[in-house]
C-alpha cells in the first residue's frame, strides 16, 4: 500500500527531452521508489523524445505556432477527470500553469485537495525572443493569482524567489534545486582520443555550448563571442552539443565549429569533460542543469548573470558571470580562460567541489518531506 498519491500535471512529460522533462521523471522515478503513487498528466506525440517513468496519461493539445515541437494543452476532457477521480490523489503538483494546469487547480479547489507548484520555466524572460514583451504585465497577474492558490511553489534557487517576490507573487516558496549525476558526470571521463575523433588536436582550446538548440539559449551571443576569439587566437575551437529548431542557422553563423549533434549518457559526459571552457549566455534558466553537469566535469564556466546561472557560478571563483548585454565582457573573460590554464584549472577544480553538495536522492528526498508537511497541514 502506498503512503500517499500524487497527480502531476506538466506541460512536457515525453515529447521534449530538456531540463523540465527529465527533472519530472526522475522526481516520478523517486517517488515510486519510496512508495509514493503517482499519476502524470500530459500532453504527447506519437513518438516521444524518451521513455517516460511511471503512468501517463495524455490529454488533448496542439503545436505551438511558430514552435511546432512544443505542445500546448487544450483541454481536460471528462475521460481523463475521471481517471484522475479513479486514483483519487492526496495533493496535486502542477509543474506547469497552462490551461490544463488551470482546470487542474479548479478540481483540486473544488475538493479540497491541497495542490503545489514547481517553478521550471523564467516565461517572461522568453517573451522578448518572440516580441511579446507587451504581453508581460498579464502574464504576471495570472501568475500571481495561480501560485497564490497553491500551498507551496518551489523554485530552483533563492535568486528565482527574489525575483517572483519582487513581481509581487505571495506564497510559501520552497527550495527545490537540482541534483548531479557525479559518476557519471566527472572529470575522468576525458579522453584525447575522443576529441581527436571530433578533429581537435592536443593544444586546442575547445569552448563547448551544451542545451537544445533554440534562440532563447542567446545562441547569437555565443556565436559573437567565439567566433571574434576564434579570429584572434588559432588554437580556439567550437563544440555545440545538442539539436534544435535553430541548428542550421547557427551552422551558418559558426561554418568552422564542431557540431556533434544530440548526445546523451557517458557520450554527453564525456563531451564535457573533454571541453576546456564552458560557455552558457541563456539568461532564461531557473536553474541551468548544464552549468552543474559543466561543474561537475570539471570546466571553469561563463555564464549569464540569469537566475539559474549565478546560483551555480561565483564570479571569479568557479567562472564568471556576466550580464548578456556586454558581450565585450565575454570576450575579455572567457580570453583571460583561453591565456592561463592555470586559472582554468583551479576554477574547474573549485567548480567540481560546489557540484558534489547536489545530489539527486537528497534533492527529491526534500521534496517529498515538503509534500509530507503539505499533507499534515491539510488535515
Amino acid at each position: 500500500m502506498s503512503s500517499f498519491k500524487v497527480a502531476l500535471f506538466t506541460g512536457n512529460y515525453n515529447h521534449i527531452r530538456d531540463g523540465v522533462s527529465l527533472t519530472l521523471n526522475r522526481l516520478v522515478a523517486h517517488l515510486l521508489e519510496d512508495n509514493v503513487d503517482v499519476l502524470v498528466f500530459g500532453p504527447t506525440v506519437d513518438k516521444p523524445a524518451l521513455k517516460h517513468n511511471g503512468s501517463f496519461i495524455a490529454v488533448p493539445s496542439r503545436q505551438l505556432p511558430g514552435r511546432p515541437e512544443y505542445r500546448v494543452t487544450t483541454s481536460f476532457p471528462s475521460a481523463q477527470q475521471k481517471e484522475l477521480e479513479r486514483f483519487d490523489p492526496d495533493i496535486i503538483h502542477i509543474a506547469t500553469p497552462d490551461l490544463l494546469g488551470y482546470k487542474a487547480l479548479k478540481w483540486a479547489i473544488k475538493r479540497n485537495i491541497p495542490v503545489v507548484s514547481s517553478y521550471h520555466t523564467h516565461f517572461s524572460s522568453y517573451l522578448k525572443y518572440y516580441k511579446l514583451s507587451i504581453l508581460e504585465p498579464l502574464m504576471w497577474k495570472y501568475l500571481a493569482w495561480f501560485y497564490e492558490q497553491c500551498k507551496t511553489v518551489f523554485v530552483p534557487s533563492e535568486s528565482m524567489i527574489d525575483i517572483l517576490e519582487s513581481k509581487k507573487i505571495k506564497t510559501d516558496f520552497r527550495i527545490w534545486a537540482r541534483g548531479i549525476n557525479s559518476s557519471l558526470f566527472n572529470p575522468e571521463r576525458r579522453s584525447s582520443e575522443w576529441r581527436k575523433s571530433k578533429g581537435f588536436r592536443d593544444e586546442d582550446v575547445v569552448i563547448t555550448f551544451i542545451s537544445r538548440l533554440v534562440w532563447e539559449k542567446n545562441l547569437r551571443l555565443f556565436a559573437d563571442v567565439v567566433n571574434r576569439l576564434k579570429s584572434n587566437r588559432p588554437h580556439v575551437q567550437a563544440m555545440i552539443v545538442g539539436d534544435g529548431p535553430a541548428l542550421d542557422e547557427m551552422k551558418e553563423l559558426m561554418p568552422d565549429a564542431i557540431f556533434t549533434g544530440f548526445l546523451s549518457g557517458k557520450e554527453l559526459a564525456t563531451a564535457y569533460a573533454s571541453s576546456d571552457i564552458f560557455m552558457f549566455p541563456s539568461d532564461t534558466e531557473t536553474f541551468g542543469n548544464v552549468t552543474l553537469e559543466a561543474m561537475s566535469s570539471g570546466l571553469p564556466c561563463v555564464v549569464a548573470d540569469a537566475t539559474g546561472s549565478k546560483s551555480l557560478v561565483e564570479h571569479g571563483e568557479n567562472g564568471f558571470v556576466v550580464s548578456v548585454e556586454r558581450s565585450d565582457k565575454f570576450y575579455t573573460f572567457i580570453d583571460k580562460l583561453i591565456t592561463d590554464s592555470d586559472l582554468r584549472k583551479k576554477m574547474g577544480t573549485l567548480g567540481l567541489e560546489m557540484a558534489k553538495s547536489y545530489s539527486w536522492s537528497s534533492v527529491n528526498n526534500s521534496l517529498v518531506e515538503n509534500y509530507r508537511e503539505v499533507l499534515k497541514e491539510n488535515k
